[in-house]
């Protein structure tokens, strides 16, 4: 993640339910009727890696923007229990602003890694709750870390994600980036990440969400990544697996994609100009959920 430089002008100022204020950075079209792609990061990944995304998606005719989550970035110092439940309030207030300031444009969250994860939850809450949502839902190099999804990794990763829930909650925080996974976490992220690694259930502050998943009826389209070992296509169909009444198109990214360009669960990012113009096509076309 060697691209960590913002360069993406700041779009709008976002409150949070909780009172945090933050911006959206990102590249606006001339066109309020424009699409817009909402990215949600992946964990601990700064606004300024899509970068490039951003300016791909907006080469290809949408409106590109960037949040930046809680315990990423220029929002590195967050309490300790911050968690699930902060991250998806976060989304969910900048869905309300977006649909606030352009009201005309089909809205679709981009979830990466965890901000897949976090998208899904706050669109199947929106829509029980009946606050804003996206119009639909890009699932990229995202996938549920329930343990059982991963084959063989399964056993170390039940045995890995206890160790962390217990190493943050001991410590305050999760020490990622001395371990070479996650960076610095606040320890309610990393608990609420474990919860899902052994559960393979979603919670937001205790409360569980899997009825919500399974009541969600929008588009989403689902693109696992070659080489990618975090989100293997095994927990990217777990993960679709939540959402039965949704809309699925599944796909893949390869480096043929790509034309060539090596790819994993984070150098997608830099040779994704195919993918964004597919994901803007897709943006465009009529959909239904079933």
């Amino acid at each position: 993640m060697s691209e960590t430089r913002t360069e993406l002008p700041c779009h709008t100022e976002v409150e949070a339910p909780d009172g945090a204020v933050f911006p959206l950075h990102g590249l606006a079209q001339d066109d309020p009727a424009a699409p817009v792609v909402l990215v949600s990061p992946a964990m601990r990944t700064p606004v300024g890696f899509y970068r490039r995304f951003a300016q791909e998606l907006h080469a290809a005719g949408a409106s590109a923007l960037v949040l930046d989550h809680r315990g990423s970035g220029a929002r590195a110092r967050v309490p300790s229990t911050t968690g699930y439940r902060q991250l998806t309030d976060d989304l969910g207030a900048a869905v309300a602003a977006v649909r606030e300031l352009l009201p005309q444009a089909p809205l679709t969250v981009c979830g990466h890694s965890l901000g897949g994860q976090l998208a899904l939850v706050q669109a199947a809450e929106a829509t029980e709750r009946g606050t804003p949502g996206p119009d639909a839902i890009a699932l990229v190099a995202a996938g549920s870390v329930y343990h059982r999804a991963y084959g063989l990794r399964a056993p170390a990763l039940l045995t890995a994600s206890r160790l962390m829930a217990l190493t943050a909650a001991t410590l305050g925080h999760w020490p990622g980036h001395r371990l070479g996974f996650g960076g610095r976490q606040p320890a309610g992220v990393i608990i609420d990440w474990a919860h899902q690694a052994r559960t393979g259930r979603y919670r937001l502050a205790g409360t569980d969400m899997e009825d919500a998943l399974r009541a969600l009826r929008i588009p989403v389209l689902a693109v696992d990544v070659e080489g990618d070992r975090l989100a293997p296509p095994g927990a990217v169909d777990h993960l679709c697996g939540k959402v039965p009444h949704a809309a699925v198109d599944r796909r893949g990214y390869t480096a043929e994609d790509a034309a060539g360009g090596p790819l994993d669960h984070f150098r997608w990012a830099r040779h994704a100009a195919p993918l964004a113009r597919d994901l803007v096509t897709w943006s465009r076309s009529p959909r239904t959920a079933g």
